[in-house]
């Protein structure tokens, strides 16, 4: 289906009081998402939730949406909530010895410094490197590569297909987070073959807290052991009626680490966000995205911007950062939202971010309220 761009605008109820371009910090929720979280508590009301099981039946299906999107095999998601959590898994479930290594790059979300950093606690050298500096920081003693799609501070894309390619040659452990592009740009984690790739669904999937997916490679299950243990571990868990008791046999499909409960209405919000995607189609929106940024560029150069995009390559991506010599961008971005103009301040850039659902007129309001900002 062949959508006009307006018609798939509509979908989405904030963007008629506001002009948006603020995605990178929240994803707005198209109506069907929230219609289907609704429909959830109205069934739970219908069926006094005597159907739970087939709720589960719906979360594989949208588990296979989810595999759809980045190219892998639904047994290889798990719909786990949070990309803190995916990395969380991965790294409290690797074994560390004294000397070993994580290296990921400056400015990097606090997701991938944080754990990594207390690992100093058990000898882990954790290295922080610039992208010119990035394959040099790669020793025999790396075990793991930590890094976005695309960096939330700026909008730089690291070539995913030549780091992984680098990195499996030398045995190291390659974890992406996705969440800032996963449904703005294509993601093919076949073809890429990371270790784990996680996505917290609350930005570019449009969905409401609570949800998310995590790719785990089948070679990387081999070895995990999961870290939440609840009812649903033991593989036999839909026999609700006679529940194992003991330890658990775990499956060996990636939903081994969702242990209990799914949010189950953000879930059905996910659940429609992925169906619009994948209705409208990857390539399509990501060429969407990509026109709506570099028109954006070249709006911010005409008023005078420094774009981070003009002094480095891999900048290619739906988040554009710039800034104007002697204006505080934190100021710029709190008096652009009194004009109902929301745009972020991320070390000292205004960061505006375009989705699909951004046309020219939102980049036109955006240019009229710099303009009179600027001259003032």
């Amino acid at each position: 289906m062949h959508r006009d761009w307006d018609d798939v605008r509509r979908e989405f109820p904030a963007l008629r009081d506001w002009t948006f371009l603020n995605t990178a910090t929240y994803g707005q929720t198209p109506a069907r998402g929230i219609d289907a979280a609704c429909e959830h508590f109205a069934r739970r009301n219908r069926f006094a939730c005597s159907d739970f099981l087939d709720w589960f039946d719906d979360a594989d299906r949208i588990r296979a949406q989810a595999s759809q999107l980045v190219n892998a095999a639904p047994e290889d998601i798990a719909l786990l909530p949070t990309a803190s959590a995916a990395l969380s898994l991965l790294l409290g479930g690797m074994e560390w010895a004294p000397g070993d290594r994580v290296v990921t790059l400056h400015n990097e979300f606090p997701n991938n410094l944080y754990y990594p950093a207390l690992l100093a606690e058990r000898q882990v050298e954790f290295v922080e490197t610039s992208w010119d500096g990035f394959y040099d920081a790669i020793s025999d003693r790396t075990r793991l590569v930590a890094l976005s799609s695309v960096n939330y501070t700026n909008g730089f894309r690291p070539p995913l297909d030549e780091i992984a390619q680098f990195l499996r040659a030398r045995g190291v452990t390659f974890y992406i987070d996705g969440t800032q592009s996963v449904g703005a740009l294509r993601m093919d984690v076949g073809a890429i073959q990371p270790a784990m790739m996680a996505v917290n669904a609350y930005k570019w999937l449009m969905t409401p807290n609570g949800a998310g997916f995590t790719y785990v490679h089948p070679e990387q299950r081999r070895n995990l052991k999961p870290n939440v243990i609840g009812w649903r571990s033991h593989h036999g868990w839909r026999d609700v009626d006679q529940l194992h008791h003991g330890a658990p046999d775990f499956k060996e499909t990636a939903e081994k680490y969702e242990g209990g409960m799914l949010p189950f209405p953000s879930l059905y919000a996910m659940g429609s966000s992925l169906e619009l995607i994948l209705e409208l189609g990857p390539e399509r929106i990501e060429q969407r995205v990509l026109s709506l940024a570099s028109q954006l560029r070249e709006m911010l150069r005409d008023l005078g911007g420094l774009l981070l995009y003009d002094e480095a390559p891999h900048f290619e991506s739906p988040i554009v950062a710039a800034r104007w010599p002697g204006v505080e961008a934190s100021n710029l971005a709190r008096q652009l939202r009194e004009k109902r103009i929301l745009v972020s301040a991320r070390h000292g850039n205004l960061r505006v971010s375009v989705h699909f659902y951004n046309g020219e007129q939102d980049l036109a309001r955006l240019a009229d309220g710099l303009r009179e900002l600027l001259q003032a």
